[in-house]
């Protein structure tokens, strides 16, 4: 794929089916509410929904502004449709592009590594579908016939998973994943030591914000002092 034919038209594609998708996601993911709301007649009371949705904001409403931002340059613009639009972003859509990009020694945030991520991404949402399929059949089956440990084994995938994705980007840049690693645990070191109870709601939101743009901040600075050595 050439130059002139990414930028003139396939990404104006994209973008023009990606944010239908998208719309069309949002639209589908309310349905449920409003039928059982306007069809059923099931409405809760204004105060039940304010204070459900402050609840849901401390918890995770710092995602909704790191997510795009640290995820971008590995998923690209396609891939960053499809990923927020079929979910698992982090323990699937993630690694899965990252591990396409390194296999075929490609770089992420360039034109070559936004369309291996978007084929590793579209690849990994057709398995995730018929893993699905399969564990909504069969998966309580399945499970039953386990042994117990390896039911206490699964609890620790999706740390391992992270940890995964940690190092591989860490044994690139070393001094950064150190760097990383000591805001992570400083941050947590504060909330679990009440120094950020001051913050309004659950303060585990300015621990992902610390981390991540203080990541990024310091991935800023030692990009600059490689430059000023050079």
């Amino acid at each position: 794929m050439n130059n002139d034919y990414y930028s003139s038209t396939y990404m104006p594609s994209i973008i023009k089916w990606g944010k239908i998708t998208m719309l069309l996601g949002i639209v589908t993911c309310f349905l449920p509410a409003i039928i059982i709301s306007f069809v059923y007649g099931y409405v809760p009371p204004f105060y039940a929904i304010l204070a459900g949705t402050i609840s849901q904001i401390s918890v995770s409403g710092a995602f909704y502004v790191v997510e795009p931002i640290s995820y971008f340059p590995i998923l690209g613009i396609p891939g960053t449709y499809l990923t927020f639009l079929s979910g698992n972003t982090s323990n699937m859509r993630i690694p899965c592009a990252s591990v396409a990009q390194e296999a075929a020694g490609v770089e992420m945030g360039t034109e070559k590594g936004s369309i291996i991520s978007t084929i590793g991404i579209a690849m990994s949402i057709l398995i995730n579908i018929a893993i699905l399929t399969v564990g909504a059949v069969a998966g309580s089956a399945i499970l039953s016939v386990l042994p117990e440990g390896v039911k206490s084994a699964l609890n620790f995938l999706l740390p391992a998973l992270y940890g995964a994705v940690f190092g591989q980007f860490a044994v690139a840049r070393p001094k950064l994943g150190a760097i990383a690693v000591i805001i992570a645990f400083g941050m947590n070191y504060l909330q679990k030591n009440g120094f950020l109870s001051f913050l309004p709601g659950n303060a585990s939101y300015a621990v992902t914000l610390v981390a991540v743009f203080g990541s990024i901040f310091m991935a800023r600075v030692l990009y600059k002092k490689e430059l000023a050595d050079d």
